[in-house]
């Protein structure tokens, strides 16, 4: 099979392997509380998760729940099972910390067209590594390349054709003869002690995939407006998911992680990890197999694997757009899994109702928030106090749903609102009020997540709206080219897996 029978706008035919078929935590195992995790009514129940939930606890699983900031350590069946239930639900996350597997038993394969690897094959652990397998995917001059992998002690795969990053990527897959393989692109450098978190992950048998956290690799790089596009990248690039751990969850605060570096478990991806049929978003395509198959995967911030950002305006513009036309091939291939918002019926009636800014709509709203926080108390009868829960839980649910509200209507919908833009004093000032709104509460969020850099308020509204409408015209014209509304149709909070 070559990329060529496989059409982008096909279901997938590339499949993940079969789920886990052992999920039990070895004793000794240890797992913290999410920060974000917050307990309701006393403890009756915890809030967070991904996506977030409400999780009632029993009276024994309230004895053994640990302090903010402690880990429960797995000493038998019952603390095997809430830490299970826990780190399924994404209120918890596994605790950094020496495993059974070491590099011996990792792969690391690299794709690799038209640039040196100086940089990256000095910063792995090539004696202990398990193998290293570079697949030169059409280099213009293939023989500096091969000289300096074969002095690292690795092997190259030479493709004479480019066949593109996921094809590459499957190719040096079927050369691993190790239980486990790291895929790291060729413009990245990891940073030291990157490894070890990640392998930390696999003694929970149900993992199937753990992702590094990814950084600039010199933030203070250029002046101007590539200087500016260098700062806001190390605190908003889209492949830096964060300083906190996370469960890979699709519609969830980490729903993807980027293949420009992740470590995968080889029976869980099967024989080929990524669509090779797909240019772009081929790494959200394989994490959403993997939750389809039942895989679980992980977020570790603690490993950081630092990235040679585009900068240059023109082509940071360009790749911005790109990544928006991955969204149209993944919402055919995975209904409902890519939306652009997720809002119940009664905030999705409440938006509506702010958006058209009509006399009386604020009352209107307000009544039909009281109407749903009744509505949800009457399910949260095993609580003490069910109608605050559900008055905390509706509010939660109302301010996430109108974040979501600003960011579509400057990221997914520009180009419909920016129609409306000449002829409604209406739609101007709610998109006005969404790009301010909006992207000062992302700059307050983001501001410190590379504290090698500082980027004022300004220069991050105006990086972050430029984004934005790349993005959305990548999305469009994606959407236009597969002739389809799949990527711009919201969707319910339907029951996910």
């Amino acid at each position: 099979m070559t990329a060529a029978d496989i059409r982008p706008d096909r279901p997938a035919t590339v499949v993940a392997g079969p789920g886990p078929a052992d999920r039990r935590l070895p004793d000794g195992f240890r797992v913290r509380l999410d920060r974000r995790a917050r307990p309701i009514d006393g403890g009756a129940a915890l809030l967070g998760g991904a996506p977030p939930r409400l999780v009632h606890l029993s009276a024994r699983a309230r004895d053994l729940l640990p302090a903010p900031g402690a880990a429960l350590v797995v000493e038998g069946p019952t603390h095997r099972a809430l830490a299970r239930t826990l780190l399924d639900a994404g209120l918890a996350h596994p605790v950094p910390g020496a495993g059974p597997h070491g590099p011996a038993e990792v792969t690391v394969v690299v794709p690799v067209k038209d640039r040196p690897l100086d940089a990256l094959l000095a910063a792995l652990p090539i004696g202990s590594l398990g193998g290293l397998v570079v697949v030169d995917d059409g280099s213009a001059e293939p023989d500096p390349l091969r000289r300096s992998v074969e002095a690292a002690g690795g092997r190259v795969l030479r493709h004479d054709t480019a066949g593109g990053p996921a094809a590459a990527r499957n190719a040096g897959l079927a050369l691993a003869r190790t239980p486990f393989v790291v895929f790291l692109d060729s413009d990245v450098v990891p940073e030291p002690g990157w490894l070890e978190p990640l392998l930390g992950h696999l003694a929970d048998p149900a993992v199937g995939l753990v992702a590094p956290r990814i950084v600039a690799l010199d933030p203070a790089a250029g002046e101007g407006l590539r200087g500016l596009v260098g700062r806001y990248e190390a605190v908003r690039s889209s492949l830096d998911l964060g300083p906190d751990p996370a469960l890979i969850v699709p519609r969830s605060r980490v729903a993807y992680v980027p293949s420009a570096a992740m470590l995968v478990r080889v029976a869980a991806v099967g024989e080929a990890a990524f669509d090779p049929g797909m240019q772009v978003a081929e790494d959200v395509d394989l994490v959403l197999r993997l939750h389809a198959a039942g895989w679980a995967m992980r977020f570790e911030p603690a490993a950081r694997v630092a990235h040679d950002h585009r900068t240059r305006p023109v082509e940071w513009l360009r790749r911005k757009a790109f990544y928006g036309t991955g969204a149209a091939p993944l919402a055919l291939r995975h209904p409902g899994a890519v939306p652009p918002m997720v809002l119940s019926p009664w905030t999705a009636a409440v938006c509506l109702l702010l958006l058209a800014q009509r006399r009386g709509a604020v009352a209107v709203a307000a009544v039909v928030t009281a109407v749903a926080t009744e509505r949800l108390s009457r399910k949260l009868t095993r609580l003490d106090r069910p109608r605050r829960s559900a008055a905390r839980l509706t509010a939660l649910g109302l301010s996430g749903a109108l974040w979501q509200l600003a960011s579509a209507l400057t990221r997914h919908f520009w180009p419909v609102a920016a129609l409306a833009l000449p002829f409604s004093a209406r739609a101007r000032r709610a998109v006005l009020a969404a790009a301010l709104v909006e992207g000062a509460a992302d700059w307050w969020l983001h501001r410190d997540h590379d504290p090698r850099v500082r980027i004022s308020l300004p220069a991050h509204l105006v990086a972050h709206r430029l984004d934005d409408l790349a993005y959305g015209a990548g999305l469009w014209w994606g959407a236009w080219r597969h002739r389809t509304t799949a990527p711009l149709r919201p969707t319910g909070p339907g029951p996910r897996r």
